[in-house]
């Protein structure tokens, strides 16, 4: 299965959001979830249970939300974490896009990706 994205509102980016849309990726934003001003972890959880990979900015409580799923044996369908403003729209997207080409939804259940590692 195909790797559908969600981004919290850090990443959310209505022109990556777009570009990846324009190129079949499934991908929706925060707010037009009705995710607005959520906590991490409810963030995470609506992710999973839409069958979505969570796309963020917030490396440090991902990284810590995500040993915290394995360590109590709770699952998720993948993180991708990249420093913000590290990126433009296009090196997002390119990377993304990468990722997504390579690794299907499966292969990223309970795992953390930093968009860094896809160059």
């Amino acid at each position: 299965m195909k790797i559908i994205l969600y981004f919290d509102e850090d990443a959310q980016d209505s022109d990556l959001i777009q570009a990846l849309d324009l190129r079949g990726v499934g991908v929706i934003g925060a707010w037009a979830a009705g995710m607005r001003e959520r906590s991490d972890e409810d963030h995470l959880l609506w992710a999973a249970a839409q069958k979505r990979t969570l796309y963020s900015f917030n490396v440090r409580d991902y990284c810590r939300l995500h040993a915290e799923f394995l360590a109590q044996s709770r699952s998720h369908l993948g993180i991708i974490v990249a420093k913000q403003q590290h990126y433009s729209v296009g090196e997002q997207m390119r990377r993304l896009l990468k990722l997504i080409a390579t690794k299907s939804a499966e292969e990223m259940t309970d795992q953390i990706e930093f968009l860094s590692d896809w160059e």
